[in-house]
């Protein structure tokens, strides 16, 4: 039994990037250089531990038909990426080894990155504001969250910011992509040809294991955070956490009904909707103000996923936030500035979000 905590001990410390690793938690690794340099409290930039490109990302990633993989149980997550007729499946098994994915889909370029420690999954653009170039994981982390950094620039980027903090990209804002997250039984039930990453990444891995320990449930941090909200929610529950203007707010993924609910709420000045499932474990956001500036009222469609909701024109809308049918077919609803994260550290970031009841 020894021997096994001392290995986990010496894999937390040496492997992780976006968690593990280092005696001082929370330590600054800026050191002497200017905290100008940085447009964060560099109080809460930590180093990881194994360094720049530590953690490999995927820049070459393999896919196979979903059929064809062995190593998913019902209940394990999966990031789903969805451009045009298009999918792709990114299981949290890899992305807990790897975090960083340089990717396409139709010849769309993207980076989709993964921080364990932070539970956070998003998808940017590749285009001028990035640089048109891959990312990789830089091996620093802000309150506990993966910082990338571009190729091009070596800028660093927060991914929960979704802006550069620190180089000559400083101050500039990626854009975000439409992901969903569910279980492996929901998403293969909808996308059953899906194409899903293969555990041949060329890289020696153990993607049947989960390298943080009990970390995705229990109370610990290896990091520092600005602001810890212990309160009001555990500080791993999965939210789904909207930003608009100063105003933000979190959805509680567990307290949605089981098989769908949808709410239509106003955050800030915006309208929204939000479709979600405890049992499928997902949530989504999207605005409900249209490209003609319609305001769109919806309600749910039960039993038929991929499509979660309809509205009053007869249109029905997908987990994308597609319209498959109804005079808006092939229209997209725009994303808010929103992803699914561990509770604290949507509270860390946004100290005074309020909680949806």
């Amino acid at each position: 039994m020894m021997v096994k905590k001392l290995f986990i001990i010496i894999l937390l410390s040496s492997l992780i990037s976006c968690g593990g690793g280092g005696d001082s938690p929370g330590t600054s690794p800026v050191g002497s250089s200017s905290t100008s340099e940085w447009s964060i409290d560099t109080n809460f930039v930590a180093d990881g531990g194994p360094g720049k490109d530590g953690i490999p990302s995927l820049d070459q990633p393999g896919f196979i038909n979903s059929n064809e993989v062995t190593y998913m149980f019902p209940e394990d997550l999966i990031v789903g990426v969805k451009i045009g007729n298009q999918i792709k499946g990114y299981p949290h098994k890899i992305l807990d080894w790897h975090e960083v994915v340089n990717d396409s889909l139709d010849d769309d370029n993207f980076v989709l990155s993964y921080c364990p420690l932070t539970g956070s999954a998003m998808v940017w653009n590749i285009n001028n504001d990035t640089g048109n170039t891959e990312f990789g994981v830089s091996g620093l982390l802000y309150n506990s969250n993966l910082i990338l950094y571009d190729r091009s620039t070596d800028s660093n980027w927060p991914q929960m910011l979704m802006e550069s903090a620190r180089g000559s990209k400083k101050g500039t804002i990626a854009s975000q992509k439409t992901l969903f997250e569910t279980t492996w039984q929901n998403f293969t039930e909808m996308y059953p040809d899906a194409k899903i990453l293969d555990v041949n990444t060329g890289f020696s891995r153990n993607y049947f294991d989960y390298p943080y320990g009990s970390f995705r449930t229990d109370t610990s941090l290896f990091f520092n955070v600005n602001n810890q909200d212990d309160a009001r929610l555990h500080k791993k529950q999965r939210v789904l956490g909207i930003k608009e203007g100063s105003s933000t707010k979190a959805y509680v993924i567990a307290n949605l009904s089981g098989d769908l609910e949808i709410i239509n709420d106003t955050i800030g000045a915006k309208a929204i909707v939000v479709a979600g499932s405890a049992n499928n474990r997902f949530a989504v956001a999207f605005e409900r103000m249209t490209a003609d500036g319609t305001v769109l009222d919806f309600s749910a469609e039960f039993n038929q996923l991929p499509i979660v909701m309809s509205d009053s024109e007869g249109n029905l809308w997908d987990i994308n936030g597609v319209a498959l049918s109804g005079p808006r077919t092939g229209e997209q609803l725009k994303q808010p500035f929103s992803y699914i994260v561990y509770w604290f550290a949507w509270a860390s970031f946004f100290p005074e979000t309020s909680i949806y009841q």
